[in-house]
């Protein structure tokens, strides 16, 4: 796991922290100095509680603590100073800023152990979702790929939607999917789906055959672990399955209720719409004679854009969805990574900066 230089901590603080300690330190020393030049009836000591305060919004618990002891010692110099540390008025102050300096370093300790924990409980999140979600390569067979996830939760990086790609003979398979709901329930039928994907690669199914074969998976999934219940009330997947294959510019697709797929071929833009759209997976136990393989030209220079409904139905402020081809024809050209960094940046913009919805983008390029 990669760690920020700014989160490594020396003796407690941060490297970036340790600059700011010039803050109460100065703090400190402007109060002793201006109280012991001002007349003993002047009285500046209760300031210096300001200073283990103002560290504790930078600093860890040990740092707090040592600025609150500088700021007691303070406060008996100026006791001293002026005669009266044995007065009730000072050892009345001192016991304060003795008592306050501790409670603010035990709350920055209690909020650094807090922090601890929840940034181990993300580490482990974060290992755990690339591993249900692996970034696709970008080159595999004759195809260059980028992609692009945007999850709904902000503090989880997938959700319901996935890709995957893999080699079988003679070409290139894919698949973009999109799990009904959010949350824990819709990552792990979207592991599922993954695991039954990348797991079948090596049986060289046909694609209504891999369809079938996700669709089961999904029902037995549903069956055995959610229940009966869950499977026919509440759950199934859009998804496109897509074959690019390798002895001529011509890919085979079965859609299963998703999106369609967008071509853009020598400046002009097509959508893959189907003659037989498949029902989602997940609805009933599927046969292979339900899905009908839909075949495209697919050319060199022509780029491929799969997405999830999380993109066009993304909506800005007046309500208005994300329109995609229109803002497919508004783009230069260049590589998938390109136009996906566009389409990622676009998005954003329309939205405000957040999606209400899972969202993911593929663009698949054919090159020599």
């Amino acid at each position: 796991m990669r760690v920020s230089p700014d989160l490594i901590r020396i003796g407690g603080e941060t490297r970036s922290s340790r600059a700011l300690f010039a803050v109460p330190l100065m703090l400190i020393l402007a109060v002793t100095v201006i109280d012991l030049n001002s007349p003993p009836t002047v009285h500046l000591g209760p300031f210096l509680i300001a200073a283990p305060a103002i560290t504790a919004s930078f600093a860890g618990a040990g740092g707090t603590a040592v600025i609150g002891a500088l700021a007691v010692g303070a406060q008996i110099i100026i006791g001293v100073f002026h005669g009266g540390l044995m007065t009730a008025n000072h050892q009345a102050q001192i016991v304060a800023l003795i008592v306050i300096s501790g409670l603010v370093a035990s709350f920055r300790y209690a909020t650094d152990r807090h922090r601890r924990r929840l940034s181990q409980v993300r580490s482990v999140a974060v290992a755990a979702q690339e591993v249900l979600l692996r970034p696709l390569p970008e080159r595999i067979g004759e195809l260059r790929i980028a992609s692009l996830y945007l999850a709904a939760d902000e503090e989880a990086q997938i959700g319901g939607d996935l890709y995957a790609a893999v080699r079988t003979e003679g070409a290139t398979r894919l698949v973009i999917g999109d799990v009904r709901g959010k949350g824990l329930a819709a990552i792990g039928d979207a592991a599922v789906l993954i695991g039954a994907f990348q797991g079948s690669a090596y049986r060289n199914l046909s694609l209504p055959g891999i369809a079938t074969h996700l669709g089961s998976a999904m029902c037995w999934n549903w069956c055995h672990v959610g229940g009966e219940e869950r499977h026919f009330l509440e759950s199934f997947v859009t998804a496109v399955v897509l074959d690019v294959y390798d002895d001529g510019p011509v890919a085979g697709m079965v859609n299963c209720g998703h999106p369609p797929p967008l071509l853009l071929h020598k400046g002009e833009i097509a959508t893959l719409e189907v003659d037989e759209p498949a029902v989602p997976l997940g609805l009933e136990e599927p046969k292979e004679r339900d899905y009908q393989v839909e075949m495209f030209r697919f050319e060199y220079g022509d780029l491929l854009v799969l997405h999830t409904d999380g993109v066009v139905d993304a909506r800005n402020e007046s309500g208005a969805f994300y329109p995609l081809p229109e803002r497919l024809a508004g783009w230069k050209g260049g590589s998938p990574q390109s136009l996906v960094d566009y389409l990622h940046a676009d998005l954003l913009r329309h939205t405000g900066g957040v999606v209400n919805d899972d969202a993911a983008i593929v663009v698949i390029a054919r090159c020599p």
